[in-house]
């Protein structure tokens, strides 16, 4: 490279512009090919310069028209212009000079903070533009991302080039030069550097150039020695005629801007994390073909700029007035702005491609985390991979003082992650916030066992929630007590991924339980929940495997938690009968048979009716009767009822996880019979005080109270229990009504199950099922 002249200690050195020694014709504006192969690089002397002396002799017909009329300066400008765009139309040829060019020597140029200083500069040069031509007076403001950077070391490695650069633009813009010989005296220039690095020079030094041109025009009139400065680059008359300008303006700003989004583009392809992303990845590997055009044609653009804003200054506005000047910029921008948005959308896929390997990475990550074979000293490395692993922001929401928390509340707690969806049942939430408020008043003054996490499980894919969906969540999230997660965008596709796989979350609620060491005591302790309530804690198998051995199959177990006037009847010793059904003439004749064999046998009976598992709005109907005739107790909140039957499936599912799905015990048996004769008809459970008698369908136990003058008789000898079991068995052994079970295509439904009536392993069949009902009661909670 050629050393600068320095001819005495107060003169500066005077870079000397580039020359191109193997300059072509300018190429058509078609879009150029580029192929995988580089030609050998040609042998460019970048240090054949073209004197201070021969600036001003080498082309004296240009100097001469300079001298006589812009006009005539502005014809010799078109005229070199025209002929480089329409002589050469051999794309191949033109892009495999460029190409011939580049011989990068491996070095790193962190582009990154340059960039952030010359976008400022060409933000604030074309806001200027638009603050002319529109006369407001609003106020830039910019964000300082370069003095935010570390950028005055790299500043000054690099100032000589952005220098020699700004000076050959604006001598080949002066001189008329041939665009595509300027452009590629550029890339000799910057042979050894790489593309993102010529593209981030070469913008630089055009920002330089454009910047100073409206550094002077915004404050030429308040300073004086700008004022002069500006005079000589006659400013002032151009801008005394923004309007007829406008056109050139705008075009210029869209250009410029076009510029700015082509190299942005190039630069972030060469950020992309080479651990996530190959070069022969297919959006990768096509973008590299296209960036060395990219780079060509960006750089041309700046040339064009470069000579619109020379003409304008040297000739005048009567130059600028010219419309096919406006169209020559606005092809190029036409022409960029195709480049740019093939760039984009293979950066797009690249990004894509990178985040579903960062996703991959950070699944695996989640199962090693997880791994219950590893210790761990607390659960906050498990909690922040989960919510949220960053410092920034508190990613949780107190349920209690409504203020955000970090998950430093957490460390070394037992923590049970409420995850589902937002479609939410209000009855589940009602009821678990029952639990949680019971469990809080019984543990006042003292530090509760757990903690609450509600984990919203919600399929965003990055982008923004939609107005209903944010609603909804809000909804959800200000009735919960418990801490929840701040916003649902914080919970990643891996994350989701791993809950739906790994813990086996499908559409019903889960409880995962972790201990304070963030080990996974529980993928699903909701049917605990539902069944013993937080005398569950701490949700183990084991602890399952106790509450069990110390339950029998009686009406307590039914009923504990869910009416406290059943319980008091339980206490008196009153004979019971739950019943259910949705059909209202049987239940008539229930209800008035029960009545007449009580009274019959002077025993003291009550009669609850708690509905069905399904069609939850013929119950409603169905319980609005009962209690306008009177006929007996029944439960009018419907999230009694949902209860109800949600326990009895969680009894089922606890069994079916515990491998006791087809044990003969009565629990086992009773809890079949009861969900299978929930789904049809009618039935009825008949207890004195918590001990269960008989446990019949509608096709039994109706009979049996209307025949109770058959076997009555044997009441005095063998009492009203026995002779009542014994007539109703007989009944049974010869009905022997179907038994059907249901789950949910989105739930796991065991591989089989037994029948409760006669043990053989029942046949599967796949259901479709409507009810007529737009808020159905969830028909089972097997969704560990």
């Amino acid at each position: 490279m050629a050393h600068l002249t320095n001819p005495g200690p107060f003169h500066p050195s005077i870079p000397r512009p580039l020359h191109n020694p193997a300059s072509a014709p300018a190429p058509a504006a078609a879009q150029p090919q580029v192929h995988d192969h580089v030609a050998a690089p040609a042998n460019h002397n970048h240090d054949h310069l073209t004197s201070t002396t021969q600036l001003r002799t080498a082309t004296p017909g240009a100097s001469q028209a300079l001298m006589k009329s812009p006009s005539a300066t502005h014809a010799l400008i078109r005229g070199d212009r025209s002929a480089g765009m329409l002589t050469m139309s051999d794309d191949h040829v033109m892009m495999n000079q460029i190409l011939a060019t580049h011989t990068p020597d491996g070095r790193d140029v962190d582009v990154r903070p340059l960039l952030y200083l010359v976008e400022d500069i060409l933000n604030r040069a074309t806001e200027h533009v638009d603050f002319i031509i529109k006369g407001t007076q609003a106020q830039i403001e910019m964000e300082e991302k370069a003095q935010q950077a570390n950028y005055i070391a790299m500043l000054e490695a690099l100032t000589f080039t952005i220098d020699r650069i700004a000076i050959e633009l604006s001598y080949k813009a002066l001189r008329g030069s041939d665009p595509h010989a300027t452009t590629t005296a550029i890339f000799s220039f910057l042979s050894s550097y790489a593309w993102d690095a010529k593209l981030v020079l070469s913008l630089s030094a055009f920002a330089l150039n454009y910047g100073e041109f409206w550094l002077l025009a915004q404050i030429y009139s308040t300073n004086q020695l700008a004022k002069s400065m500006a005079i000589l680059k006659q400013l002032p008359s151009l801008l005394e005629h923004t309007a007829p300008l406008k056109p050139r303006f705008n075009a210029l700003n869209t250009l410029i801007r076009t510029m700015m989004d082509v190299t942005r583009c190039v630069v972030e392809f060469k950020d992309l994390p080479s651990m996530y992303i190959s070069p022969d990845a297919p959006a990768l590997a096509s973008a590299m073909t296209l960036i060395p055009t990219a780079v060509y044609w960006t750089i041309r653009s700046m040339v064009a700029c470069a000579t619109q804003i020379s003409s304008l200054t040297s000739m005048g506005h009567e130059y600028g007035v010219l419309a096919t000047e406006s169209w020559e910029l606005s092809t190029l921008a036409h022409k960029l702005q195709n480049i740019h948005e093939h760039l984009r959308k293979q950066l797009n896929l690249c990004y894509q491609h990178i985040e579903e390997k960062k996703d991959v990475d950070t699944f695996h990550m989640l199962l090693k985390l997880f791994d219950p074979n590893v210790a761990h000293m607390d659960n906050m490395k498990h909690l922040k991979a989960l919510i949220y692993a960053g410092d920034d922001k508190l990613p949780l929401l107190d349920g209690a003082t409504r203020r955000k928390v970090g998950l430093e509340v957490l460390r070394r707690r037992n923590v049970l992650l409420l995850i589902s969806s937002l479609e939410f049942s209000g009855d589940e939430l009602a009821i678990l916030e029952q639990i949680y408020s019971d469990t809080r008043m019984h543990e006042a003054g003292m530090q509760s066992h757990y903690e609450v996490v509600w984990i919203p499980v919600v399929e965003h894919s990055g982008v923004p929630l939609s107005e209903e969906t944010r609603t909804r969540f809000e909804a959800l999230r200000s009735s919960m007590p418990w801490y929840s997660v701040e916003d649902p965008l914080l919970i990643e596709k891996p994350v989701m991924r791993f809950i739906k796989e790994i813990w086996h979350f499908r559409t019903k609620p889960i409880l995962v339980v972790l201990d304070p060491r963030g080990k996974v005591l529980s993928q699903n302790a909701i049917h605990m929940m539902w069944i013993w309530g937080s005398a569950a804690f701490p949700f183990t198998s084991y602890e399952e495997e106790k509450l069990w051995s110390k339950e029998t199959w009686q009406l307590n177990l039914l009923i504990d938690g869910i009416d406290p006037l059943i319980l008091d009847w339980i206490k008196d010793g009153k004979y019971i009968f739950l019943y259910g059904g949705d059909d209202i003439e049987w239940i008539s004749k229930f209800v008035a048979s029960a009545r007449a064999v009580a009274s019959a046998f002077g025993i003291p009976l009550e009669m609850v009716y708690v509905g069905k598992s399904n069609k939850r709005e013929q119950v409603k109907k169905v319980a609005a009767i009962i209690k306008e005739r009177k006929l007996s107790h029944c439960w009018e909140d419907p999230a009694m009822v949902w209860f109800f039957w949600t326990r009895l499936e969680s009894m089922m599912f606890s069994k079916i996880q515990l491998g006791r799905a087809d044990d003969l015990d009565p629990i086992v048996q009773g809890i079949k019979k009861l969900l299978s004769y929930g789904r049809e008809g009618g039935w009825a459970v008949l207890s004195e005080g918590s001990n269960i008698l008989v446990n019949g369908h509608s096709t039994t136990v109706l009979p049996t109270l209307v025949d109770y003058v058959k076997w009555r008789g044997n009441v005095a000898e063998k009492g009203f229990n026995l002779s009542f079991i014994e007539y109703h068995d007989q009944l049974h052994n010869v009905a022997h009504p179907c038994c059907r079970f249901e789950f949910l295509a989105t739930t796991r439904a065991p591989e089989s199950i037994r029948c409760p009536e006669c043990h053989r392993v029942m046949e599967k069949h796949t259901a479709f099922v409507c009810c007529h009902d737009e808020q159905a009661i969830p028909d089972s909670l097997f969704a560990s």
